[in-house]
């Protein structure tokens, strides 16, 4: 007997068949054309956002032309801060350094100030009303609406990843077909746009589920971080020492420094929270060498009346979890990595728009051809 004819049939490729295919092919429209609108606007919100330090120079250049302060400087600078502008709702203070040569103040309502870093004069203010990247900033990560907005931001960010995972496993055409299936075509138009629009899903799909991920694991940083712990085994973090009763005593701020620096050397010291009524600490947070993070996750408490560290805790030195947790802000921000992944992180902005305006037409073309 001829050895072809006893061969078993080729297996057809796996893909989704039967009413699973059917519900998920509506979920994946209807949700597109919704919740697609949405996760558009947001995610173009983010591709400003990846160059905010370039936007912000650009358009505040009253920012950028000044040499960074040496310790005397700081030092009274820090001491006007405490006595102007903490009596304010001022929350923390980021020193100057070479990125952004200027005092950054962050207050409660979320204004932003920013002081000329030798004088501590104020150069700028910022609402989130009245600043385009800060009403941006706002909308990305809040929805315009405090905590409200952030827990519909995370049900969106849910919802997306279904339609970035959704996406692939509707137009899985087999191993043999891969390739072909990718080819773009101009005509007609319903197979126009159903190309561009799976193509162009298939190839930035590792990107945008990653910027999308990173993006709606920050929402649930609390949980994101328990859970990242508990499952690599990490060791219980450096806790914050008991609080500090205040006193009536002058703060050395240029010895606090250099406490600070002597008990994390090598790191560029970021961000000062300065002493209150309830606990007269000073906590800085510190980006040790090796850290991803802008601002640093790595913190050092301070006794300010005798310029002694309480205690520190070296973001470099932290459990795996803890690392990997650490390291969700910097990737979803294109903050690590140097142009380029900025640039990729930029670029994965602008896709669900590409996505939400093919599909629709998508489904324009074949609804006008169906009738």
């Amino acid at each position: 007997m001829n050895a072809s004819a006893t061969a078993s049939p080729a297996q057809p490729p796996w893909r989704l068949r039967g009413r699973v295919r059917q519900w998920m092919q509506r979920l994946h429209l209807w949700l597109g054309l919704s919740v697609g609108l949405a996760y558009a606007l947001i995610a173009l919100s983010g591709s400003v956002l990846a160059f905010q330090q370039p936007w912000l120079r650009a358009a505040y250049p009253q920012l950028a032309a000044h040499a960074l302060p040496d310790a005397t400087q700081r030092a009274a600078v820090l001491t006007r801060i405490a006595d102007e502008w903490q009596p304010r709702g001022l929350r923390a203070a980021d020193l100057p350094l070479a990125g952004l040569p200027a005092w950054q103040l962050y207050f409660k309502d979320g204004t932003r100030r920013y002081l000329d870093p030798a004088e501590g004069s104020l150069l700028l203010t910022r609402s989130r009303n009245g600043d385009t990247l800060q009403f941006l900033h706002y909308w990305h990560t809040h929805l315009l609406a405090g905590k409200s907005g952030e827990h519909v931001l995370g049900v969106i960010g849910w919802l997306a990843l279904f339609l970035l995972v959704s996406g692939p496993l509707l137009w899985w055409p087999g191993r043999r077909h891969l390739l072909a299936s990718l080819r773009p075509h101009a005509q007609p138009p319903t197979r126009r746009w159903a190309s561009w629009h799976r193509g162009a899903g298939i190839l930035s799909l590792p990107l945008l589920v990653l910027v999308s991920l990173t993006g709606t694991l920050m929402i649930y940083g609390a949980g994101t971080a328990q859970v990242l712990r508990s499952a690599f085994g990490d060791p219980s973090k450096t806790t914050a020492p008991p609080a500090l009763a205040a006193r009536a005593a002058p703060i050395d701020w240029n010895a606090v420094l250099i406490a600070a620096q002597r008990a994390m050397p090598g790191a560029a010291l970021h961000r000062v929270t300065l002493p209150t009524a309830r606990n007269a600490q000073v906590v800085i947070r510190a980006q040790a060498r090796g850290e991803w993070h802008p601002v640093g996750r790595s913190t050092i408490w301070l006794d300010p009346y005798t310029a002694s560290a309480l205690a520190s805790d070296d973001a470099t030195r932290d459990g795996t979890g803890t690392r990997i947790n650490d390291a969700i802000y910097p990737l979803h921000a294109g903050r690590v990595g140097g142009w380029a992944w900025q640039l990729a992180v930029a670029l994965a902005g602008l896709l669900p728009l590409f996505f939400l305006v093919t599909g629709f037409l998508f489904w324009r073309a074949r609804t006008r051809r169906r009738n």
